[in-house]
């Protein structure tokens, strides 16, 4: 029987998500895009809700492809506003396009790059035995928040931000029991 992280049993949608995404490292930067928007969305409602959305998202998003997305238009906002498959909050879906502008403007050259360095470019492994001990933020997730916020990001709180960290593999929060754990993947055979 396969041992998840306590969060991860309450559907088959999020067990995928959990055994097939949660916390593996990512850098592709249009994926750091598309778990940044969604960390914006989930924002006041539950993962399983955005995850019931992803879909829709991706779709009405160009598959989160920062050019197309950076160039929507006012216009764009408010066709997505009647589209009752995802969250319709006009100041997230407005702060999705900025966040696409501002990623491909970004000051440093690269996003990913920027953002793996506060890591020193390895996943940072907490050693947590229970769901409770992980925290709703960090001090480095303030701090990112804090510089993501001056390069004009929206959205991009310290508890957002820490879920983003978390989702993209920077930090690896899989419970120590979790089959998932690295320490865990050591190849049988």
């Amino acid at each position: 029987m396969v041992k998840r992280c306590d969060w991860a049993v309450a559907s088959p949608t999020m067990q995928r998500y959990h055994d097939e995404e949660w916390g593996r490292p990512e850098h592709d930067q249009q994926k750091l895009f598309a778990l940044l928007c969604l960390e914006t969305y989930q924002a006041g409602l539950s993962w399983q809700t955005v995850l019931n959305k992803r879909a829709a998202f991706t779709q009405d998003f160009y598959e989160f492809d920062l050019q197309r997305v950076a160039a929507m238009t006012p216009a764009d906002v408010d066709q997505l506003l009647q589209d009752t498959r995802i969250i319709r909050n006009r100041r997230k879906l407005e702060a999705t396009i900025n966040n696409a502008q501002v990623i491909l403007n970004w000051p440093e050259g690269n996003f990913e790059t920027w953002l793996w360095h506060f890591v020193g470019g390895q996943p940072i492994r907490h050693h947590f035995t229970q769901t409770s001990e992980i925290p709703g933020t960090t001090d480095l997730a303030q701090h990112i928040s804090r510089e993501m916020k001056k390069r004009g990001l929206k959205f991009v709180g310290p508890t957002t931000v820490y879920s983003f960290l978390q989702a993209a593999g920077l930090i690896n929060d899989h419970l120590m029991s979790c089959d998932w754990a690295p320490e865990n993947q050591i190849k049988k055979g």
